[in-house]
């Protein structure tokens, strides 16, 4: 640590010497820079989807979500983690079976996929786009909820999987559907 002495004078004509220490600065690796660049990415692209109203929002209280997956399925902890990082107030219920809850929730056995999540009255069923679900609170369309059937590669949480064009379906409590964005 270095030492610097900083010297002020008061207008009593007194000398006063202040100790600064000097913090030394961190190196980051090649890693720590792509970390911090796809999290800046992120961050940007999320700003970037919710648009002018987005700046409006920016005091406004986060969304609660929650989340109901089973604790082995990797995906569905992964879109949590998009969910999270796109600023929603996230709660997690691990469950041993999510079917009794997807029953209860009304989702159509045939849009169901490995998660379900609950925000806002609404039921979002797979690996629904953030952005989209934001969209679909700020609209509230009288359809019951967004689904992305099956778990579509390139979709938040399956970014591991080659990425493939999807349909993301508003679905009604009688099964329903019709497509709300393709993504």
């Amino acid at each position: 640590m270095t030492d610097f002495t900083y010297e002020t004078h008061h207008a009593a004509a007194t000398e006063t010497s202040v100790r600064i220490a000097q913090v030394p600065q961190a190196r980051l690796t090649r890693r720590d820079w792509v970390r911090l660049a796809s999290g800046g990415s992120a961050v940007l692209a999320g700003l970037a989807a919710l648009g002018v109203a987005g700046c409006k929002d920016a005091g406004a209280q986060s969304v609660q979500v929650t989340l109901y997956a089973t604790e082995e399925c990797g995906c569905c902890h992964q879109w949590a983690e998009r969910m999270a990082s796109a600023g929603f107030d996230l709660k997690k219920h691990v469950m041993l079976d999510v079917t009794p809850k997807k029953d209860a929730l009304l989702v159509p056995v045939d849009l169901r996929s490995c998660h379900t999540a609950e925000a806002g009255g609404y039921v979002f069923e797979g690996h629904v786009p953030p952005a989209l679900i934001r969209k679909f609170l700020a609209e509230r369309p009288a359809d019951r909820g967004l689904a992305v059937p099956g778990m579509p590669g390139g979709s938040p949480g399956m970014e591991d999987s080659p990425k493939q064009a999807y349909e993301v379906l508003a679905f009604q409590s009688n099964g329903s559907t019709r497509v709300y964005a393709h993504a």
